[in-house]
């Protein structure tokens, strides 16, 4: 199947955002080249892989509820989610200036009135930043997140992890990790299994 008809796919899933996905996926197409977000061979790759993988993320969220998107770079999965709910409260963090120059020009385009942008390292917002999911996609292993992005959960919080084919493995690496910081494994759930080429999987985590 081509982009295009996963395109079709993906926004006829989400009717009422159709348009501001299409408008971030132009954006990310056009400027995420040239600013060093994705390579040039990723943008035919766009809708499935980047802006689908993130938007069955939504499916995890309860209604209302608050997110922190840790090493968002290019907004991906924060932006596609804060798009399609925007009954959510979205922070998107990363430190790098020229990925939040892209954020704050994606936000102001957009017109999300539910997201705010943090220019920091996750360890930089402990004690001042707190949500009910924190989550990454691509970003580092299952056992680095947990110290990095547990502190940022609140009492009864869920960290998910869009993790690939390796996270098995990963999860065994971080146990002793999920130990010290009193997490368990709630789920790894295979999310988009009709929308995608390849499903989303996440690791959901929970306090024990």
């Amino acid at each position: 199947m081509t982009d295009v008809s996963r395109e079709t796919l993906i926004v006829e899933a989400y009717p009422e955002a159709a348009d501001q996905l299409k408008q971030f996926h132009d954006l990310l197409a056009t400027e995420g080249p040239i600013r060093g977000l994705i390579g040039p061979k990723e943008v035919e790759k766009l809708w499935y892989r980047h802006i689908g993988n993130s938007l069955v993320l939504e499916e995890l969220l309860p209604e209302g509820c608050s997110l922190i998107d840790v090493g968002t770079g290019a907004g991906l999965p924060g932006i596609p989610i804060a798009i399609a709910r925007p009954d959510l409260e979205v922070h998107l963090v990363e430190p790098m200036q020229r990925r939040v120059d892209f954020l704050d020009l994606a936000v102001s385009v957009l017109g999300l009135t539910n997201t705010q942008i943090h220019r920091a390292r996750a360890e930089q917002l402990h004690g001042y930043l707190v949500a009910d999911l924190v989550t990454a996609r691509a970003v580092a292993s299952v056992k680095e997140l947990i110290e990095w992005c547990e502190p940022l959960l609140n009492p009864h919080g869920r960290l998910v992890l869009l993790k690939g084919e390796k996270a098995e493995i990963e999860l065994k690496e971080a146990k002793p990790v999920m130990h010290k910081h009193g997490l368990v494994l709630d789920d790894v759930v295979l999310l988009g299994k009709d929308l995608l080429q390849e499903p989303t999987r996440a690791v959901v985590l929970i306090r024990r």
